[in-house]
């Protein structure tokens, strides 16, 4: 019985060690050919969060408590046939692994876009937009502890326009 215990112990902490995230697919596909990456460190949302009230259109918009929070932003552009699939199968399997909501869908022609997040009532810890097409899949990945009346307001008002 202790056998079989440490067996499925061992298991979970293999599977585990294989979980994907936002940065571990950035890494892994970020240096593809015919693919854009994009990542943002958490110093540089730091010294952006020391930017005043921006003007968004006509709306006056204080963006820093959002930004300041932010931890990591990991952005994944791949035009490239071969990888497609796989890239789209480890964001879907991140989404899944990390219980996320989702937030919005949008389908056209063959195109999806898919938003999720997860996190509390009080605090998004994550967000995540999933794009794919016949040949380009774009995966975005926001991580941070964004309080979510902050967050939904700046999306409400971006939907209304």
């Amino acid at each position: 019985m202790k056998r079989i215990i440490i067996l499925f112990a061992a298991l979970l902490l293999t599977v585990s060690a294989f979980a994907q995230n936002g940065k571990s697919i950035y890494q892994k596909y970020s240096d593809a050919e015919n693919v854009s990456a994009v990542y943002i460190s958490p110093a540089m949302f730091r010294l952006m969060g020391r930017i005043p009230d921006m003007e968004v259109g006509e709306d006056k918009v204080n963006l820093s408590p959002i930004i300041r929070s932010l931890t990591g932003l990991y952005v994944i552009n791949s035009e490239n046939a071969s990888i497609n699939g796989s890239l789209r199968a480890d964001a879907e399997r991140y989404i899944k692994s990390g219980h996320y909501e989702l937030l919005m869908e949008a389908k056209d022609s063959g195109q999806a876009v898919r938003v999720y997040t997860v996190g509390s009532d009080k605090v998004i810890e994550g967000f995540v937009m999933l794009a794919a097409e016949s040949d380009e899949v774009t995966f975005i990945c926001l991580d941070g502890q964004m309080p979510r009346n902050e967050f939904e307001d700046l999306m409400a008002r971006e939907l209304a326009k």
